[in-house]
């Protein structure tokens, strides 16, 4: 996967807007990768609000100086960079005319506007000064680069810019190796990485240098916490180029229990599951996924259904039209997701929260974005033997390409449950009506499988018998 499939930007380069990239440890390479990607736009602006090196001038196809929009005419076709004079070995930022200039020109003509708004003296890791960063207010995305190269280093200045500074937003002391955790602080600190982001534009972190597995793995548990603040986090190396990028959004979980279980002859959610009723169950292996925000639509019998679920840390939607079939209760969970402010609230979490799972099931995980929600996993009531590592694999793999529908594949020719639908799915999945599920859009969207070698993802409950069947698992 590419920068620009990793970042969501669209293909041809249209519509793409401003994107701003601050922060260390790739900005530069970062910047030039994605306008190459871009470069099927007849012409992408390159710019910076502050210093570039001399040797940086070589990896656009055009360079013009330009010290007031008087020295802009006509931009050619290409990588076009457009700086302030050279002074020394560096370049000088350009003024706020000359960037409002080129921001009319890209909207215009609608080409891409790349902006590099902070400097680092090539070390992979940073600390803003009380001037830093000059995001332009008309960003559209704001990536925030860190070099995973710095973890383990010592925190000083032949590793970290702004090392007292940095020190100060981590609270690590100096000389001391760089934690994950200290960088989680710095990136989510409004005064280090969230410094200067305009409301309105979307934010994604990008952890650059993660050129080893244990770079990806430290990386990708350090997008749990990362995502409360921002966007999606992605997680790879851009050089020699592109490597293992992976997108890591929140992933949420619509749980659909809202039927009557007319064939059934009772209330499938509530069957017992190991001690607890089956929709618990289902919920509680969401959770345990990961998925958040997890979403249950009831319908049918919604107040023993919700009942079921007190203390779980999921949100309760209740379908009215529930009896007009599965694709309102899907539309219904999609738009809980999508306007997550329409939520009803939170069922009462336990006081007594110890453990890892019990954050995961009753809160202290989770959170994020208001509507940064990259894809969604729809699960089934009435399979609670579904466990939380196909869930997880789904997530995974989602990650390294972003697939619009993905589904497990069993006996590698049967398309089973859980599916993960991608977020550019939902305004499909949100007209869906009538009682057909989510398969009524595979016509519409790429599927891509993830192989599975167990069986019982195809079952489910529907009789007195199939109950028996599963119970015996």
């Amino acid at each position: 996967m590419n920068l620009s499939r990793a970042l969501r930007l669209s293909s041809p380069a249209k519509d793409v807007g401003a994107i701003v990239l601050v922060g260390a440890g790739g900005k530069t390479t970062a910047m030039f990768q994605l306008a190459r990607e871009l470069s099927n736009s007849p012409t992408v602006i390159v710019t910076a609000t502050t210093h570039l090196g001399q040797w940086q001038l070589s990896l656009a196809d055009h360079h013009i100086v330009a010290e007031s929009p008087a020295n802009l005419g006509e931009l050619p076709n290409g990588i076009v960079l457009v700086t302030g004079v050279l002074d020394g070995e560096r370049t000088r930022p350009i003024n706020s005319s000359t960037l409002s200039w080129l921001r009319e020109k890209a909207q215009k003509s609608n080409f891409p506007l790349l902006v590099e708004a902070d400097g680092s003296r090539q070390r992979p890791l940073k600390a803003s000064a009380g001037h830093e960063p000059p995001i332009p207010e008309f960003a559209d995305l704001v990536i925030v680069v860190a070099g995973l190269g710095g973890l383990g280093q010592s925190l000083d200045e032949s590793h970290v810019h702004r090392s007292l500074l940095f020190s100060a937003l981590s609270g690590l002391p100096v000389t001391e190796p760089i934690t994950p955790e200290s960088l989680v602080r710095v990136l989510t600190s409004p005064q280090g990485g969230l410094k200067n982001i305009p409301p309105r534009a979307r934010r994604v972190c990008l952890l650059n240098q993660a050129d080893t597995p244990e770079l990806q793995a430290i990386g990708g548990r350090m997008a749990n916490d990362l995502l409360s603040d921002f966007d999606s986090v992605i997680v790879g190396s851009l050089l020699p180029s592109p490597f293992n990028l992976q997108t890591l959004e929140r992933v949420a979980g619509i749980v659909i229990a809202a039927g009557a279980s007319k064939r059934f002859g009772q209330p499938k959610q509530l069957l017992d599951w190991r001690g607890e009723p089956f929709v618990r169950a289902v919920a509680r292996k969401a959770l345990l996924a990961g998925l958040s925000p997890v979403i249950v639509v009831t319908g049918s019998d919604a107040e023993n259904v919700e009942a079921a679920l007190a203390g779980l840390n999921v949100h309760i939607v209740r379908n009215e039209a529930w009896q007009s079939g599965q694709g309102s209760s899907i539309a219904a969970g999609v738009r809980a997701v999508t306007a997550p402010s329409a939520l009803p609230g939170t069922s009462p979490k336990s006081a007594n929260v110890t453990s890892d799972e019990d954050k995961y099931l009753y809160g202290g995980f989770g959170g994020g974005r208001e509507g940064a929600v990259g894809a969604a996993t729809f699960l089934l009531a009435d399979q609670p033997h579904i466990g939380a590592d196909v869930i997880r694999a789904l997530v995974e793999t989602h990650a390294q390409s972003l697939p619009a529908i993905l589904a497990p594949l069993v006996r590698e020719e049967r398309r089973a449950n859980p599916v993960l639908f991608d977020r550019v799915t939902f305004p499909d999945l949100l007209a869906l009506t009538g009682d057909i599920g989510g398969r009524a859009i595979f016509d519409r969207h790429k599927i891509a499988y993830l192989p599975w070698h167990d069986e019982s993802l195809l079952l489910d409950v529907d009789t007195p018998e199939d109950y028996e069947r599963i119970k015996r698992l």
